[in-house]
């Protein structure tokens, strides 16, 4: 079955919700120039070693080079770095100098067809690609929790020629991730403000949404 991850997880409360609802991973957002979920990096590292092999952590950072991300990294302890700007490849192999043993996941934004050129470009470099709706082209970047769906046929292409795991992000909610599923075939989905009431987890709508992948 195609996996789960539940991204802006603000607490060990919701983190535990996640991990009863049979998820696989949690996404912890670190400082952002926008959008939703942002916490303390020591909230991050309490999370993260509470949780530490009961589940999967992601870091969220916007840092963009190799010493911004692994110092990031450093103060928070995760299993898994997800990289949600654009980063210069040369980076990548500072990045595995720095953080042996740490998982890459590099976030896409769709945009257009140039997106389905740069994620197959990120693919040599990173474990993953995660592909969500933001645009970091704008003034104020947009790098996640948009709530906004982007065009699922440039991420099936990236899905069927990639040859990495891809997580699908951007606008997912209990409705529409059955059909995301079956057009995409991601190897996971990712959501924060599709399983939310108010800024806050809801275990129904989680409920629903992990039941809409069976």
């Amino acid at each position: 079955m195609t996996k789960v991850k539940i991204c802006c997880i603000s607490s060990e409360a919701e983190a535990e919700t996640a991990l009863n609802m049979g998820v696989s991973a949690i996404g912890l957002v670190g400082k952002m120039p926008s959008g939703p979920g942002v916490i303390a990096e020591g909230l991050i590292k309490d999370i993260a070693a509470k949780f530490k092999g009961r589940i999967e952590t992601f870091l969220l950072t916007s840092e963009t080079t190799a010493e911004g991300i692994f110092n990031n990294h450093l103060k928070t302890g995760t299993d898994t770095v997800q990289i949600v700007d654009r980063i210069d490849f040369k980076e990548y192999d500072k990045l595995r100098g720095l953080l042996p043993g740490v998982r890459l996941v590099q976030v896409v934004h769709v945009i257009d067809g140039n997106s389905v050129v740069e994620a197959l470009m990120y693919a040599k470099y990173a474990d993953a690609l995660l592909l969500d709706s933001g645009n970091p082209s704008a003034g104020t970047k947009i790098l996640g929790g948009t709530g906004k769906v982007h065009d699922w046929s440039l991420s099936k292409e990236i899905v069927q020629k990639s040859g990495v795991p891809v997580y699908l992000a951007g606008g997912l909610n209990p409705n529409n991730v059955r059909e995301a599923i079956e057009n995409v075939k991601p190897y996971a989905v990712d959501v924060c403000s599709g399983v939310r009431t108010n800024g806050n987890l809801d275990a129904n709508k989680l409920k629903s949404f992990v039941s809409g992948l069976i």
